[in-house]
């Protein structure tokens, strides 16, 4: 908004022409939804509390989970609000990437909003039931795939792999099946991370920081061609977006850090992990976000293991899936096993961009 209405009047006032400045707008996205988290965060806490929309504790969990109930939840409210507020000041609204990026993240979103609700007004950890949860997240996912691919865009359903500097294969058709996986998978990947004070909200923002790398990174054609990555016209202008959610990330986790006194919920967790999937899309990087966010691919891993293995031969990998609470009964403080996955979080982000150059 400010691009489209302060930039043309740089003619009278020429310092206003920092505005066309991607780097500019990007660092006061992330500085715009960060105060807004700050200022809004402590009222909308409240009304979540005056509400009584209190988080409904697993009767299966770690015990000294139980005296976390009643905390507010749905706290990814405030996330998105700071999000779209700071895209709307800040970002280039002639760009169909942002759209695109954020009809995604609102759409997962109002999938969480309603699996919250539904937890809340039954007071229980059940939601929607899973096979509706599920066929929500595939018709968002459906929608925003077909969006993509029928846009015709030069080598979308070409598909690269890390280390390689071309694609390896053109997916053609099957493209379509395979992102929308993608989307869903890394939409719940987040949702089952959310399961410790600031666990999920500071992974997702080191792999926003790392997308915010790539996609400025793509969006240069000097750039991508130095590096040997796919160029993409106009993604540089998601960079404000990534940015914008890195920063909603740090200030919700102010109020979310141990202990916290808001849980972000599925309308947070399910709408930050489909639209990070939905930006590695965007900038063909669908392979490598698997490695960006590696940590939500052990923590989905070890529950896809623990069920199978039980199904099978009746037994148990795990002490409790997802994995953070197997450390957890191992007898790592929730602290610790939510610092040494941050650490692991940013060591996965550091192996991804090194790949940049490995090729």
């Amino acid at each position: 908004m400010f691009l489209e209405f302060i930039y043309p009047l740089v003619k009278y006032f020429t310092p206003l022409n920092v505005f066309q400045y991607l780097t500019f707008r990007s660092a006061y996205a992330l500085l715009t939804s960060l105060l807004i988290c700050f200022i809004f965060g402590p009222r909308i806490i409240e009304g979540l509390r005056r509400l009584k929309i209190g988080q409904s504790i697993r009767d299966d969990g770690p015990e000294t989970h139980l005296k976390k109930g009643g905390t507010p939840t749905m706290g990814g409210v405030l996330i998105i609000i700071a999000v779209l507020m700071a895209v709307l000041l800040w970002q280039d609204l002639d760009n169909f990437n942002v759209w695109l990026t954020l009809g995604a993240f609102i759409g997962f979103g109002l999938i969480g909003f309603a699996d919250d609700y539904l937890k809340v007004t039954r007071h229980n950890s059940a939601g929607i039931p899973a096979w509706a949860k599920l066929a929500g997240q595939f018709a968002v996912a459906l929608a925003v795939v077909l969006i993509l691919y029928f846009r015709g865009e030069e080598g979308v359903t070409s598909l690269y792999i890390p280390f390689f500097k071309n694609p390896v294969v053109d997916l053609g058709f099957l493209w379509i099946p395979f992102a929308v996986l993608l989307l869903v998978g890394e939409s719940n990947a987040v949702n089952l991370t959310d399961g410790l004070d600031g666990l999920a909200a500071g992974l997702v923002l080191l792999v926003f920081i790392t997308l915010a790398i790539l996609t400025y990174l793509s969006g240069r054609a000097d750039y991508s061609a130095y590096l040997g990555i796919p160029y993409i016209p106009g993604a540089g202008e998601l960079t404000v977006f990534c940015l914008a959610a890195a920063g909603a990330c740090i200030g919700f986790l102010w109020f979310n850090a141990h202990p916290a006194e808001v849980f972000m919920g599925d309308v947070g967790s399910l709408s930050l992990g489909g639209v990070i999937a939905t930006v590695s899309l965007i900038i063909k990087k669908e392979i490598l976000i698997l490695i960006i966010g590696g940590v939500f691919v052990l923590e989905a891993a070890s529950v896809i293991i623990q069920v199978v293995s039980y199904k099978l031969r009746k037994k148990r990998v795990f002490k409790m899936a997802p994995l953070h609470h197997h450390f957890e009964l191992s007898g790592w403080a929730e602290t610790k096993v939510v610092i040494r996955f941050w650490i692991l979080g940013g060591l996965f982000a550091i192996i991804a961009l090194s790949t940049l150059k490995i090729q």
